[in-house]
């Protein structure tokens, strides 16, 4: 039995978090609690029904083996040599019947070696929780063009003729199959995982509010193929009992036995109110019983991909380096922001053209509707869009759900036939690139709000206003992610602030070509 502790809850099937997903939020079967208003405040976008007197997971074993396969990329590694071998295959058959130069036999054999060597020291391979599709793409192509300028030395030491062709064909066919290979790979993981086929039961350490926020993310984005199953926590929280989206299943002492019933193949370490020596027993057990560890760390608000770890002595030291909205880094994205801006109003003058006469055919009113946001150091501005909706009656007010931004269509559905398709399409947004060229606004970052529900959220967010630290956007990281109009407000706080904290080129490029791909879906 797990129900040890006093009003502990009943176990949990550890597959049923990923086998009843719906999209009305996360209930208790049994009547035990009902998470669904609290679950909607934060934005859970959906949540799986936990039922309790479904028997439980019987393969445990053969489960934890194929979530282990997909953690450690052995299958990446395999399906990298397959496409290897494809390209070079390619590379000869191109030669023979084009009658091109002939790759060298040193050259078919050193090539694919050599990829594969660099997408293993890049960390293609290791253990991750999820490696998303653009970023797998940029380290293969990132991969091949290291051996092709590795090949070329080898070529210049050995006096090899030349053969720039030959190096060019299998560098552009390596990097097009193995491209090919893993979005074949990562749609596949996602489809499994998204659908329970592969989800690895998780147990998290610690029911407080950051454990909660860990499972609720886990439970809302099953991509990363972790399913929680429940807390374990000798000290939980009494007053919040009713807003785990999992139970608490027992104590720090009742790890290993957990891990066992629960047939656990993962184990997150969150913040409890018991001192870090606790926790050193827990890791040992999970390391003897193979048991992979993630840890969130202390100050994770302030962690970015910019961490240095160094050591003093047998001591690890992690040194912060912040990004600084305000240095060269982001003048120059600003700078590129204009030109860029300026480029596409002149390419897309017949859109805008077509849309502002269509828009002033479909209903009464401006063209250009325009509203009071704040950007940067909470500098107000005009935002314009092209209208979309019919003109409001005098009486019609908007309230936000309780925890949700604002945005979308509020109220009353006023869409004029062509404002549904260029908010499908995001056109209407388009104006907001003479912000852009004026300097009000960049191209990406977070989403400017109004006046007055920023000072709302302020009071109400500690991290709101560190939104306010770099220029607004036309798009970003939250929008991309789903977080557009009536969303979660935390989630799109956290999504912002993330952005900033990890700010980089390619990031900014990851979200344009994610942009493009969601217009182009239409969401």
């Amino acid at each position: 039995m797990l129900s040890r502790m006093p009003g502990a809850e009943a176990t949990p099937d550890p597959m049923a978090s990923y086998e009843s997903l719906t999209h009305e939020g996360p209930t208790i079967a049994n009547g035990e609690a009902e998470l669904r208003p609290h679950l909607s405040s934060v934005g859970v976008g959906y949540a799986p029904t936990i039922d309790f007197d479904r028997p439980r997971y019987r393969t445990k074993r053969l489960h934890r083996t194929l979530a282990a396969c997909g953690a450690s990329k052995p299958a990446i590694a395999g399906i990298d040599t397959s496409m290897l071998l494809f390209a070079v295959g390619s590379t000869i058959a191109i030669s023979r019947n084009t009658g091109a130069q002939d790759a060298p036999n040193w050259l078919l054999a050193v090539f694919p070696l050599l990829v594969l060597l660099q997408l293993s020291l890049r960390g293609s391979y290791g253990p991750r929780l999820l490696m998303p599709l653009l970023d797998g793409i940029r380290l293969i192509i990132t991969a091949a063009s290291m051996s092709a300028i590795l090949v070329i030395a080898i070529q210049a030491l050995i006096g090899q003729p030349d053969m720039n062709s030959p190096v060019l064909r299998l560098w552009i066919l390596s990097a097009i199959f193995l491209s090919f290979g893993r979005i074949l790979i990562n749609r596949i993981q996602f489809w499994t995982r998204v659908r329970g086929r592969i989800a690895m039961p998780t147990l998290i350490l610690g029911a407080g509010v950051v454990g909660r926020q860990v499972a609720r993310r886990l439970l809302s984005r099953p991509e990363y193929g972790l399913a929680p199953v429940g807390f374990i926590d000798s000290d939980p929280p009494a007053q919040e009992t009713a807003h785990r989206p999992v139970p608490v299943l027992g104590g720090f002492d009742e790890v290993e036995e957990l891990i066992d019933e629960t047939g656990a193949g993962h184990v997150i370490l969150a913040f409890s109110s018991f001192p870090d020596s606790t926790m050193l027993p827990v890791i040992r057990a999970c390391d003897r019983r193979g048991i992979r560890v993630s840890l969130v760390p202390r100050l994770y608000e302030s962690v970015n991909d910019r961490l240095m770890l160094e050591h003093l002595g047998g001591i690890p030291v992690l040194s912060l380096q912040p990004i600084d909205p305000k240095g060269w880094e982001f003048t120059a994205k600003h700078a590129f922001d204009r030109v860029a801006a300026g480029f596409l109003l002149f390419l897309l003058m017949p859109v805008l053209l077509t849309v502002a006469l269509l828009t002033t055919l479909s209903s009464p009113g401006p063209v250009l509707f325009r509203q009071r946001r704040v950007g940067r150091d909470g500098k107000n501005f005009q935002l314009p869009k092209f209208r979309s909706l019919t003109m409001p009656p005098e009486d019609e007010q908007f309230v936000p759900t309780n925890g949700c931004a604002p945005g979308g269509v509020e109220g009353g559905d006023r869409r004029t036939f062509i404002g549904r398709l260029i908010r499908r399409l995001s056109i209407d947004e388009l104006p907001q690139l003479i912000n852009v060229l004026r300097g009000e606004m960049s191209l990406i970052g977070p989403r400017p709000e109004r006046p007055e529900y920023v000072e709302l959220f302020r009071a109400d967010h500690d991290r709101y206003a560190a939104r306010h630290r770099v220029k607004s956007g036309i798009t970003g990281w939250a929008q991309v992610h789903g977080l557009r109009g009536q969303t979660s407000l935390a989630d799109r706080i956290e999504w912002d602030n993330f952005y900033i904290e990890n700010w980089s080129l390619w990031l900014d490029v990851k979200i344009l070509i994610m942009t493009a791909a969601a217009v182009f879906r239409g969401d």
